[in-house]
């Protein structure tokens, strides 16, 4: 499967972004769906992720009430809703999926297939 992710950008602290990942060449339904982002100098961290049906979902401690992941499965489609954001929130985010129908998944090393991923920077 093929990852494409869109959306990113430039924000004040405060303001919203919403980041789309596209997914083509498999049936989108039979994966669960993560994101991830990875700031300069340091590691790739969860940040959200859907079981495959989007019935289930985990957060990472430091975005929970700020942002929401859901999935559109018409479309091939997850999203990323992030709203409130703060100057620590920038980074490189990356969507992620892996065939399955358990989950949702906040380990890098469960997922097969990644997006190049997009830019999301928020100035303070």
């Amino acid at each position: 499967v093929q990852l494409v992710e869109s959306g990113g950008g430039l924000v004040q602290a405060g303001g919203s972004l919403s980041l789309s990942c596209t997914a083509s060449g498999r049936a989108f339904s039979g994966y669960a769906m993560g994101w991830f982002r990875q700031a300069p100098g340091k590691e790739r961290m969860f940040v959200a992720s859907a079981n495959w049906n989007g019935g289930s979902t985990l957060y990472a401690d430091s975005v929970k009430g700020r942002f929401t992941i859901s999935r559109d499965t018409a479309k091939n489609t997850v999203i990323l809703q992030m709203n409130s954001l703060k100057p620590e929130d920038t980074a490189f985010y990356y969507c992620a999926a892996v065939l399955s129908t358990n989950g949702p998944y906040s380990s890098v090393k469960e997922y097969e297939y990644w997006g190049q991923g997009t830019q999301v920077t928020v100035s303070s």
